[in-house]
């Protein structure tokens, strides 16, 4: 339900509707993006450490940005559709792996938090 949630608030910040200030630009989006990674591996390892879990999210989300360099005909062709676009993005931003990096980093605080509250 979470990963929902963060998948349907991304998609919003790139809207018009957005509930991120403009100035923000898709920062926001892109966070909530790095979020969703973290959340798939989880979801995929729940037992994982959590210095694991962070470490194996920014390996995937840098990857992933770092692949958008890569611009041959066949994934460009990929990146046309749009599930494929969300995913794997177009264009490499610098910038996009601070926001990488944030959004993992909410994404565990949120998970240490809930583990905690859980052992209340």
């Amino acid at each position: 339900m979470l990963a929902l949630l963060v998948i349907a608030l991304g998609l919003a910040s790139r809207r018009s509707f957005s509930p991120f200030p403009t100035m923000l630009g898709n920062y926001p989006g892109d966070a909530l993006w790095a979020w969703v990674v973290l959340l798939c591996v989880v979801w995929l390892r729940p037992a994982i450490a959590r210095v694991r879990l962070v470490t194996w999210s920014l390996v995937i989300a840098f990857a992933i940005e770092f692949l958008q360099l890569y611009q041959a005909p066949w994934m460009q062709a990929l990146r046309a559709n749009k599930l494929a676009y969300l995913v794997l993005g177009n264009g490499f931003d610098p910038l996009d792996l601070l926001a990488y990096v944030l959004g993992i980093g909410v994404g565990a605080v949120a998970d240490w938090s809930w583990q905690r509250w859980l052992q209340r």
